[in-house]
């Protein structure tokens, strides 16, 4: 059956119809992508201690080895993430995958500290732009009941593939080196590289807003997979062709939000790469051995696929504003608590899978919340800036404790002058003025 797509609108037949088989795929391999991130990002964080120990470097040297990959994500963010919108939510994951996969493979054969700074760069490149398009695939094959369900999911696979690493790490890097961990990373990211390549169509927002070559074949090859009738033509578009710009973000319908995403945006990356750097190597001078050390930094993450899987659940229900707002004000006070505690082994277990629980769970409502704040023509673009101004704080908050700690400030005052920021974030995000956000 072929019908005329004027006369039907798509978009509103994916709001009204339950999710099928391949919208479902799509959105597993979304996931799993995040996954592969969350490898890549946090497996410095699992072997930091190690590769202080055979090069001698200080806290303030290694803060720049979490920095770096930070670096080069927001790159990405500004760079790759808002060409999603121009040539193509796929065509970026296999540019970003392509970068990810270099930079983790020549992170395994590196032999000097500079070496290691530039690929993490590389692999950072990678990662701020596969982030973005991650959110706006997962809200275009959505419909929209679910439509913030299943962008906080896929947010969730994040801390999945950390804890992951976490796992492989403590086993691994014992018996094999630190360096085995990027080599097993690079070779799961060239493995999601050739899956990209067979599974992963052009999205159909993108299709119907850009129409680039072959776009109306393209679209009814993806409608034939996702049983819907095809189309025998495509919606005219305007007599003169837009090119999305960032300054589209600040029309007047989206100021305000854009303003509060950034602002939001920033101060919560800032706590959050900071705890996720630092957590298993402040475990490790605590005394702890290793294995128990970097299972911590596994505690953090399972907290955060938790917290972000419930915040997902929720929000349909409480709304995205009050919710993030609610998560980082109960973080703020978690994390008083861990720096003030003096804890056995089992309570900073628990306190740590707390922290994670709260604090990306309430973090990563801000991609649903993007994604319903923006339309598709300019989705990733807002994605990927708002993502981009943020990294600047995932860039200065590893760095800054790196510093303060040489410095000699306490870990109570440290934890407390972290937590700060979270407040911030929440207050940005109640504040959203998007008529789409309840």
């Amino acid at each position: 059956m072929t019908t005329s797509l004027p006369e039907t609108d798509l978009k509103t037949l994916l709001d009204d119809r339950p999710m099928g088989a391949f919208q479902l795929l799509l959105v597993a391999i979304c996931f799993i992508l995040n996954m592969n991130d969350g490898i890549d990002v946090l497996v410095v964080s699992f072997t930091g201690s190690e590769i202080t120990r055979e090069w001698g470097l200080s806290k303030t040297e290694l803060g720049y080895v979490f920095s770096a990959g930070l670096a080069g994500m927001t790159a990405g963010c500004f760079l790759l993430a808002p060409l999603g919108d121009t040539i193509g939510r796929r065509t970026v994951f296999i540019i970003s995958l392509s970068l990810i996969t270099a930079g983790m493979l020549l992170s395994s054969v590196v032999s000097a500290y500079w070496q290691l700074l530039v690929f993490r760069v590389v692999t950072g490149l990678g990662i701020g732009g596969i982030l973005a398009n991650l959110a706006a695939v997962a809200a275009e094959f959505s419909n929209n009941k679910r439509r913030d369900f299943t962008v906080g999911l896929v947010q969730a696979g994040w801390p999945v593939g950390a804890i992951l690493a976490g796992f492989f790490t403590a086993w691994a890097v014992p018996l094999f080196g630190w360096r085995s961990a990027y080599l097993v990373a690079g070779l799961v990211s060239a493995l999601m590289l050739v899956c990209i390549l067979l599974f992963m169509p052009e999205s159909m927002a993108f299709l119907l807003e850009k129409q680039p070559k072959n776009a109306l074949k393209q679209l009814n090859k993806l409608l034939v997979r996702m049983n819907l009738a095809t189309v025998d033509s495509l919606p005219a578009l305007p007599a003169q062709a837009t090119t999305t710009r960032p300054t589209d973000l600040f029309a007047p319908a989206y100021r305000g939000s854009t303003w509060r995403l950034w602002v939001g945006i920033f101060f919560g990356f800032l706590t959050l790469y900071t705890l996720m750097s630092w957590v298993p190597t402040l475990a490790k001078e605590a005394g702890m051995p290793f294995d128990l050390a970097t299972y911590i930094g596994s505690a953090l993450n399972a907290g955060a696929f938790v917290g972000s899987a419930l915040f997902g659940l929720l929000a349909a229900r409480t709304g995205l504003r009050q919710l993030i707002l609610g998560f980082m004000v109960i973080a703020f006070g978690t994390m008083i608590g861990y720096g003030t505690l003096s804890m056995a082994y089992g309570l900073m277990f628990g306190m740590t899978f707390l922290i994670g629980f709260f604090v990306q769970g309430g973090f990563n409502g801000f991609y649903p919340t993007i994604a319903r704040v923006y339309p598709a023509a300019i989705r990733t673009t807002g994605m990927g800036l708002a993502t981009g101004v943020g990294r600047f704080g995932a860039i200065i908050g590893p760095a800054l404790f790196g510093l303060l700690s040489d410095a000699g400030v306490s870990r109570t005052m440290l934890f407390l002058l972290f937590s700060l920021p979270l407040l911030v974030a929440g207050l940005m995000a109640f504040t959203i003025p998007s008529k789409e956000l309840r």
